[in-house]
C-alpha cells in the first residue's frame, strides 16, 4: 500500500493515517474525510489489494453518500491489506488490532464492508465502544441480514422507473457481484416481478435467458459453492457478463468494473450502482450517449450507511428500512430530475446536491 495522495480539495480528507502493527503483520489506512455534519461512518475493507487511492475515493463517496441521505454524520473509510479468507482466528486477530490502532480517531464510527461483517464489528465494538452494523445479541441491527443496501437499490430502481421507461415487473436483471448486496437486491426486486437472467461471483460466472431459480441458487450460495457450480443456465466467462441483454444491471463488487473499454459492450436501461465507485467517469459519459441510465452509488446504495446512522442514534430496525426507503426514494427522484432540467449527467447533478449540503454543514463549523 502506498499513502501518495493527490486528491485533496476543499472537502477533505481531514486525516489520512497508515497503521502497522509488526505483532499481527496489520497493514492498514484509514481516511477521514469530512466530519462538518458529524462524526465519520465509513466501513473497513478487507482486500489484499487494497490501495490508499481506493481508500480516499470510498471515503469520499462515504461523504456525498452521508450528506445526500441527510444524516449527521460525515464520511471516512478504512481499509486491510489482507486474505478475508484467511483462517478465524489469525482474522480475528488483525480486527482487534485495527480496532486498538483506531480507538482514539473518535470522529470515526467503523461499519461492515467487502471482507468484514457482523461479527468483526461486534469484535470492534467491544474493544472501542463504537461501531455500526452489529449483530442482534448485542443490540445493533445486522444490515447483511436484513439486506439494507439491496432494500435500498430496489426502492432506487423504483423511483427511477418513471425515468427511463423501466417496468420492474418486467424487468430482466443482472448482478455482478453475489455477495450479500447483490442477494439482497434481487430479492427484493423478484418480489416486484423482477427475475435475474445473469450473476456472477469471485468463482465466475452464469446467464439463464429465462431466468434462474433463484431460491436454489440463494441456497446454493449460503452452503458456500460459488455461481460458477449451479447447474442452472450457461457459464460465461466473468468478462461477457456486461455484455448480458437487460433491462437493469448492477454492479455489487469492487471498483471500476465498467470502464471505457467495455461500457460500449452493456445491453440495459438502468445501471443501479450496488458497490462504490463501480465504474469510471469516462465509462459513465458513454453511458449517457448510448441513452442508458446510470443510478449513482452514493445515491443508489445508500441503505447500509442510513441503517448504520438509524442503529447508532438508537433507532429499531422498522426504522431503519422505513427510513432507507424514504431517503433513497426522494433522492433519487431530485436527482434525475434536476439531471434531466439542466441536462447534465444523474452524477453531476448528485454531485452538486451533496457538495451543497456538505459546504453548508462546514459553513456552521
Amino acid at each position: 500500500m502506498t499513502t501518495e495522495f493527490s486528491f485533496i480539495d476543499d472537502l477533505g480528507p481531514e486525516k489520512i493515517i497508515e497503521i502497522y502493527d509488526p505483532a499481527t503483520g496489520l497493514k492498514a489506512i484509514l481516511v477521514v474525510d469530512n466530519v462538518a455534519a458529524g462524526p465519520a461512518i465509513g466501513g473497513v475493507r478487507m482486500a489484499v489489494d487494497v490501495t490508499a487511492e481506493e481508500c480516499f475515493r470510498l471515503a469520499r463517496a462515504m461523504t456525498l453518500k452521508n450528506a445526500m441521505a441527510g444524516l449527521a454524520h460525515g464520511g471516512g473509510k478504512s481499509v486491510i491489506a489482507a486474505d478475508p479468507g484467511m483462517p478465524g482466528a489469525e482474522r480475528s486477530k488483525l480486527i482487534k488490532a485495527f480496532a486498538r490502532a483506531v480507538a482514539d480517531v473518535r470522529d470515526y464510527i467503523p461499519g461492515p464492508d467487502m471482507g468484514t461483517d457482523e461479527h468483526a464489528m461486534a469484535e470492534v465494538n467491544h474493544l472501542i465502544g463504537r461501531a455500526v452494523g452489529l449483530p442482534r445479541e448485542v443490540g445493533g441491527i445486522p444490515l447483511d441480514e436484513i439486506g439494507a443496501t439491496g432494500h435500498g437499490l430496489a426502492v432506487a430502481l423504483e423511483a427511477a422507473a418513471p425515468f427511463c421507461d423501466l417496468n420492474l415487473g418486467e424487468a430482466r436483471v443482472v448482478v455482478q457481484g453475489f455477495g450479500s448486496v447483490g442477494q439482497h437486491a434481487i430479492r427484493f426486486l423478484s418480489e416486484r416481478g423482477a427475475r435475474l437472467v445473469g450473476v456472477s461471483d469471485s468463482g465466475g460466472a452464469r446467464v439463464c435467458p429465462a431466468g434462474f431459480d433463484l431460491a436454489a441458487l440463494l441456497d446454493a450460495k449460503s452452503q458456500g459453492h460459488s455461481v460458477a457450480s449451479f447447474d442452472q443456465g450457461d457459464a460465461i466467462d466473468p468478462e461477457d457478463l456486461i455484455a448480458v441483454e437487460c433491462e437493469v444491471w448492477i454492479p455489487a463488487a469492487r471498483p471500476d468494473v465498467i470502464r471505457e473499454d467495455n461500457a460500449s459492450r452493456m445491453q440495459t436501461k438502468v445501471v443501479a450502482q450496488g458497490a462504490n465507485i463501480p465504474a469510471t467517469p469516462a465509462a459513465e459519459e458513454l453511458l449517457a450517449g448510448n441513452d442508458v441510465l446510470v443510478i449513482p452509488d452514493f445515491v443508489a446504495n445508500a441503505g447500509g450507511v442510513i441503517c448504520g446512522a438509524v442503529e447508532y442514534h438508537g433507532g429499531s430496525q422498522s426504522q431503519a428500512m422505513e427510513t432507507i426507503a424514504d431517503r433513497i426514494r426522494g433522492n433519487v427522484t431530485e436527482v434525475l430530475t434536476r439531471s434531466a432540467a439542466d441536462k447534465e449527467l444523474p452524477r453531476a447533478a448528485a454531485l452538486r446536491i451533496a457538495r451543497e449540503r456538505v459546504l453548508k454543514a462546514m459553513s456552521f463549523i
